[in-house]
């Protein structure tokens, strides 16, 4: 069976972390189209440009400059075109006020950034087991 191209929106403002995030996929053999935002509003203009393709997943980190993570899920789920997105929480902060808002806001999960680049392969495989159930009909 072909497998489905699954467009990922990567929304960070770390150059490392952004880096890892490559550096995973490439380790997991995850050959998905990974687009990076900066900030949330980078991240808006993007999707709602129709500047890329419309992705079915959201690795979104909470701490950024401009609108953060919150923020940015706020208004995207104001938006019935964006609202149907999986969105992952990737973020370094363990503040239960972030993680109670995040799943608030429908989350498909929350994933406290790992210290190691190992851990962060690890966590990147359980998403790419993730997407990969969700492309089943």
């Amino acid at each position: 069976m072909e497998e489905k191209v699954v467009n990922i929106l990567l929304v960070e403002d770390d150059e490392v972390d952004i880096m890892n995030v490559q550096r995973a996929f490439k380790k997991n053999n995850i050959n998905n189209p990974l687009h990076i935002a900066h900030n949330g509003i980078e991240a808006l203009e993007m999707l709602k440009s129709g500047s890329i393709p419309m992705p079915p997943i959201i690795i979104l980190d909470i701490n950024m400059p401009k609108m953060n993570g919150i923020e940015f899920l706020q208004e995207m789920r104001k938006d019935p075109e964006l609202n149907r997105i999986s969105v992952f929480v990737m973020t370094t902060s363990n503040e239960d006020s972030d993680k109670i808002n995040a799943y608030n806001l429908n989350v498909a999960g929350y994933i406290l950034k790992p210290l190691s680049f190992e851990k962060f392969i690890s966590a990147v495989a359980t998403l790419d087991r993730y997407w990969k159930l969700c492309e089943r009909p």
